[in-house]
């Protein structure tokens, strides 16, 4: 099958899905495109065990050689990542988030690492009662990929969700900066499992070199492509020169082993800095905010029409679906400590600090970039039950949580009638 033939399959399914999930379940685009898929999946694997081979011959293993065809880890870490981080920051309120500099700084660094040794330790303890091995590197693993919050599903969430503006920098800021740090923690763990770190510290200071380039590589393109669109007049040369920001400077820092991901995060935030400080007409800003719009939703459809469709891809056994509850219960409950610990210290640095733990905790979304580390995993590492684990909480956290953000939001109005302080 072509790549042309695939891509269309995956944009007509997103297309067909997200017109039933508006047009009769009443349900967000995203949620409704991945429930709708995931039942479809789930009805195939059951037409195949109920009708015989020869009238539907080949149903199922068609399904998994069409996903077979789909590299998932490349296509989300060196393909769809880059854009989709560069939309969301492009589109950050920077005064927002300029005042919640403090709160991001903490929950994306010591939060997230919070979260990734709670939560491993959760697991390892946790894992051994329902009779399953549950050594630490796995545990850590697992805790690496899955404690940062995923930009992507969150990012969609406050897009639709009627969050204040301080939790949506709160929450936003966090999702595109503790990647960072999950990634810095998932690569030490590969180089643990491989044997081939050199030393801690050595290894540190090289991470901490890759984040201070690709931020700095993102900032110097962003400068220069904001002066050169601050020499036309035609919103479609600066449309190109953002496609190229985007797509080039993840491009390069991949090729210059600098962070990626914190390359498109800076060149986002960045470009719309510069762009305020040139005086852009407004008409120009409004065009680029409805195009990175347009490319952050039919990207976040295909995505979730893919997220669906691994749940055929994926071994799930009466042991693996128990670590799936379990991982559940577990991120869930660490999140809700690690958020009350770090808004608790905010409000003793800074008192008239405002926040909701309750929004906070059930905003901190997983989604496709947990699941595409999540099969980067060594096979010998527990990788089985970590793809169950991290795909049962994908599938709680953008159908519950994100579904159910609306409620969230106004329980906490009706209780205090405005978002309340930590």
């Amino acid at each position: 099958m072509s790549r042309l033939e695939l891509f269309s399959i995956l944009v007509t399914t997103a297309a067909l899905f997200g017109w039933a999930s508006r047009r009769w379940l009443k349900l967000p685009l995203t949620i409704g495109t991945m429930v709708l898929t995931v039942a479809a999946a789930l009805g195939l694997l059951g037409l195949d065990q109920i009708i015989p081979a020869h009238l539907i011959p080949g149903l199922h293993p068609w399904a998994l050689h069409l996903l077979g065809e789909i590299d998932f880890e490349n296509l989300i870490l060196h393909g769809m990542l880059g854009l989709l981080l560069f939309a969301g920051a492009f589109l950050l309120d920077l005064e927002a988030l300029a005042k919640e500099k403090l709160a991001v700084a903490l929950l994306s660094l010591p939060g997230t690492l919070l979260s990734f040794l709670a939560t491993a330790a959760l697991m390892h303890w946790l894992l051994p009662l329902l009779g399953m091995q549950a050594p630490w590197l796995p545990c850590l693993f697992f805790g690496a990929l899955i404690s940062p919050t995923d930009p992507i599903a969150v990012l969609e969430m406050l897009g639709r969700a009627g969050v204040s503006r301080n939790l949506k920098a709160q929450l936003a800021g966090e999702s595109l900066f503790n990647d960072g740090v999950g990634a810095v923690l998932f690569i030490a763990l590969l180089e643990v499992s491989r044997g081939t770190i050199a030393s801690p510290i050595h290894f540190i200071l090289l991470q901490v070199f890759k984040a201070a380039a690709g931020l700095a590589l993102g900032v110097l393109a962003s400068w220069f492509s904001s002066w050169m669109m601050s020499q036309v007049d035609a919103y479609q040369v600066e449309i190109l020169f953002t496609i190229s920001l985007a797509v080039g400077t993840y491009a390069l820092a991949e090729r210059l082993h600098v962070s990626a991901p914190l390359t498109a995060v800076a060149a986002g935030i960045a470009l719309r800095h510069f762009n305020l400080r040139h005086h852009h007409d407004d008409i120009s800003h409004t065009r680029l905010d409805r195009f990175w719009e347009v490319i952050d939703e039919v990207q976040n459809a295909i995505l979730f029409v893919l997220l669906g469709l691994e749940i055929l891809a994926i071994p799930f056994t009466r042991l693996s679906l128990e670590s799936g509850l379990v991982a559940i219960v577990s991120v869930s409950v660490v999140r809700f400590a690690v958020v009350a610990a770090i808004l608790m210290l905010l409000r003793l640095l800074q008192p008239s600090h405002q926040s909701s733990i309750r929004t906070l905790t059930w905003g901190g979304l997983r989604g496709g970039l947990a699941l595409a580390l999540a099969l980067a995993v060594p096979a010998h590492q527990g990788r089985a039950w970590i793809l169950v684990a991290t795909y049962s909480l994908i599938l709680f956290s953008i159908v519950f949580q994100g579904g159910s953000m609306d409620v969230i939001l106004g329980r906490v109005a009706r209780k205090q009638g405005r978002e309340p302080r930590a």
